[in-house]
């Protein structure tokens, strides 16, 4: 079967330094000339500033895949998809596609702010060339999954960023395109509608649709996808399994790994009231690793600074697998500061995990410091760091002397008692023997 995506030698290079204005007016034009008169000279060096956001990307998808992409901030994930939605041209290289592209690249990306999210759904319809008749057979769907039912004769400029997204992304997934882009707009939405986006493009995947999902999230992208490309500076690093992938991005330092910190205090998550300085993973003897022995504890070290005295501060973790399963979330529970507000300083937690706790594979921290009373999040910083769970296979584990397949969480050394026939000693059968 042919490739339903092929992309080859792609490149696309932007110029830096130029006032970005491509479409203004001649009018425009004079203004900003007169306004910042630069001599000729000038004006070729500032264009001669280039960046290469994409240089010589090739890859195929076939149909029914769900690919993810991943790679740091600025990598070229959003440009790449902005290619293949046909948003910008690339500047090298051809891209195939042989079906049907539906987009989600941002929020209301496609929407026309003055129509209503019924008039919208069918713009949206109609530009995948699909009719009338098909479009009305999918719209009770759409509406029932994007849940703005009551305001779907609305102008979609008044929706929240929350409706928005959700119309979105139900029109993209539901009006089944043979192509669909997602790029990172799932943020957006609260924890049960990700969770239904996620389900949705499995369901998609299955039906033999193509998904490109670029996320930051690694939980959600292993769920989701068997195969995943990571970027790096506009080339390719490595296009694998999902989770050999994600593992190598995490230890690589291209991602998250074992240890994160915030040197600059403004540029930390946080706010006027507490700022995340560091967060690592410790083995019980102190060191900072990014693999633990299964049967040894590990320790989650959360490293913040309250600027503001005065508040009762609770911070907490959030631990999920490779596939985007939560295991737990856990919060300090100290005595001293639980309802004690604390002063301004700089603060060390660290939770304590047993061994012979988690099964293997990848473990990924978030780190967040709460409020409880109201309810308010002064950061949560979600991947902030990740480490592997390895078994040596040594027989002292919860697996024993099984070496095959494991599934599972987590995989606690539980305590287990027997009963059963007795069972006689050798110098109790020799005497019985005697007799």
């Amino acid at each position: 079967m042919p490739p339903i995506i092929k992309v080859q030698g792609l490149g696309k290079q932007y110029r830096i330094g130029s006032d970005g204005s491509a479409y203004s007016t001649l009018r425009e034009a004079l203004v900003n000339r007169l306004r910042s008169p630069m001599s000729g000279a000038q004006r070729r060096n500032s264009e001669d500033q280039k960046i290469w956001a994409l240089r010589d990307v090739s890859f195929e998808v076939n149909p029914g895949e769900v690919v993810g992409i991943i790679g740091r901030n600025g990598a070229g994930k959003s440009t790449l998809l902005k290619i293949l939605s046909r948003v910008t041209e690339p500047t090298a290289g051809r891209v195939e596609l042989h079906g049907r592209v539906g987009s989600l690249l941002e929020v209301g990306t496609g929407f026309h702010p003055e129509l209503s999210g019924r008039e919208n759904i069918y713009l949206n319809g109609a530009v995948l060339g699909m009719s009338r008749a098909e479009i009305t057979r999918k719209f009770d769907d759409i509406v029932a999954f994007s849940e703005v039912g009551k305001f779907i004769d609305t102008p979609v400029k008044r929706y929240s960023s929350g409706m928005y997204v959700r119309l979105a992304f139900a029109v993209a997934a539901y009006l089944e395109p043979e192509i669909l882009l997602v790029d990172e707009v799932l943020a957006v939405g609260d924890a049960g509608f990700q969770r239904k986006c996620l389900d949705r493009m499995k369901d998609v995947g299955r039906r033999g649709r193509t998904v490109l999902f670029v996320s930051h999230n690694m939980p959600a992208v292993t769920r989701l996808c068997d195969r995943t490309i990571l970027l790096d500076e506009g080339t390719i690093v490595q296009d694998d399994l999902s989770h050999k992938v994600v593992g190598s991005y995490l230890k690589s330092g291209l991602g998250t790994m074992a240890a994160r910190v915030w040197d600059e205090n403004s540029k930390a998550p946080g706010n006027e009231i507490v700022r995340l300085c560091a967060v690592r993973v410790r083995t019980d003897d102190g060191r900072v690793t990014d693999a633990i022995d299964i049967r040894r504890s590990v320790g989650i070290e959360m490293e913040f600074e309250v600027l503001k005295p005065g508040h009762v501060l609770l911070p907490n973790i959030h631990v999920t697998n490779e596939e985007g399963v939560l295991v737990f979330i856990a919060g300090e529970n100290d005595p001293m500061w639980q309802r004690t507000p604390r002063p301004a300083g700089r603060f060390t937690s660290t939770a304590w995990i047993p061994g012979n706790y988690f099964s293997e594979g990848t473990i990924i921290i978030g780190a967040a410091v709460s409020t409880m009373d109201p309810v308010t999040i002064h950061f949560f910083e979600r991947d902030a760091v990740a480490f592997q769970v390895i078994d040596k296979l040594e027989g002292d584990s919860a697996r024993g002397d099984y070496a095959g397949p494991f599934p599972g969480v987590v995989r606690p050394m539980l305590r287990w008692t027997t009963r059963g026939p007795e069972i006689k000693t050798e110098s109790a059968a020799n005497e019985e023997i005697a007799r």
